[in-house]
């Protein structure tokens, strides 16, 4: 699904297709990530290594709610060096397990479910995060993944 934001051509790094000159598929990927989520109202949040949102994108439909929580999910992401799915399993525990860390969900601005990844080299340095909202929790860990696949090569 392509979204019908006017601008939208002009946004290589969305869906790089060498428009303006730059690099054909140099981009992560955005239309292939909304359909892993059945490409319905989709909201992404992308930070750097500091914290600050360096993309956002909402696509038609999308619930308005979606959009604080992509953000949350991608700042945490930024924050922290794994996904926002572990966070929840420290702060709520898993399979029937208690949380090893149940304070860490009472942080305001973390956001502990899935949907968040952090952006990683090869090498294990931190660039930023990426936060997706407006499907399943799962579901969004899935686009924010296709993302992250789609720049992989210029991440080593």
């Amino acid at each position: 699904l392509t979204p019908n934001d006017p601008q939208y051509p002009d946004q290589w790094h969305l869906h790089n297709t060498g428009q303006n000159g730059a690099v054909v598929d140099a981009d992560v990927d955005a239309p292939e990530g909304w359909d892993v989520s059945q490409g319905s109202g989709m909201v992404i949040a992308i930070f750097d290594d500091g914290g600050n949102l360096k993309l956002f994108r909402r696509q038609e439909n999308a619930f308005l709610g979606s959009i604080q929580v992509s953000q949350l999910k991608g700042h945490t992401s930024a924050m922290f060096p794994f996904p926002t799915r572990l966070l929840a399993e420290l702060g709520y525990g898993k399979d029937g397990q208690p949380a090893p860390v149940p304070g860490i969900v009472e942080i305001p601005g973390i956001a502990a479910f899935a949907g968040g990844l952090p952006i990683m080299t090869a090498a294990g340095q931190q660039l930023g995060g990426i936060g997706i909202s407006g499907a399943t929790s799962d579901e969004d860990e899935q686009c924010a993944q296709a993302g992250i696949d789609a720049i992989a090569e210029m991440l080593n």
